[in-house]
């Protein structure tokens, strides 16, 4: 009997059953699947490689044109004041020549006129206070000042203006503002 069982191994080892077929035709499947699989990571990789190192360059190149913009965002601002030193420096220069100045005064107006305009251009505001309600959000108050004359908590005078660009603060204005007068204590009437 164990001669018979030899035998049968011997044969099945040696013929190919159609099991055996199958099986070896399974293994040399996931064999070439293994290889696509591999082939199609590699690929995949690679694009992902390739995208990250776009994607790296891209934010360099925004970057680059970020610092160049932020260089020179305000050309356009001092082109203009240059015309507005030049005729500070006109105006200067005429008078060492004469002193006659009528004309200093004048250059100095169109001069103040000039930069009134190209605040304008660029939409640079002066802030409103004189005889405003003060409001700590555009106005500074530097002082106090005892009064009838004007409501309580108005600005009464204005010490330096203050300016909006488009609607964002850049300076509040320096002001005084005023307070009602104390009414003097019954002690000091009766004496």
């Amino acid at each position: 009997m164990a001669k018979i069982k030899e035998q049968k191994k011997n044969e099945s080892d040696t013929t190919d059953t159609p099991i055996k077929k199958v099986k070896t035709k399974a293994n040399s499947n996931k064999k070439e699947g293994i290889e696509e699989l591999k082939k199609q990571l590699a690929s995949e990789k690679d694009r992902v490689l390739r995208l990250s190192a776009e994607f790296e360059n891209y934010k360099k190149r925004k970057q680059r044109e970020s610092d160049e913009f932020k260089k020179f965002a305000n050309e356009t601002i001092f082109r203009q004041l240059l015309t507005i030193v030049d005729n500070l420096e006109r105006a200067i220069f005429s008078t060492k020549e004469n002193s006659d100045e009528g004309g200093l005064l004048e250059g100095i107006k169109l001069t103040y006129k000039e930069i009134i305009k190209l605040f304008e251009t660029f939409n640079v505001k002066p802030i409103e206070a004189e005889n405003q309600i003060f409001d700590p959000n555009f106005h500074q108050a530097v002082t106090q000042v005892e009064t009838d004359d004007f409501p309580e908590n108005s600005v009464t005078t204005v010490l330096q203006k203050g300016y909006l660009l488009h609607d964002r603060l850049i300076r509040p204005a320096m002001v005084v503002v005023s307070k009602k007068v104390e009414e003097k204590t019954k002690e000091t009437k009766e004496n």
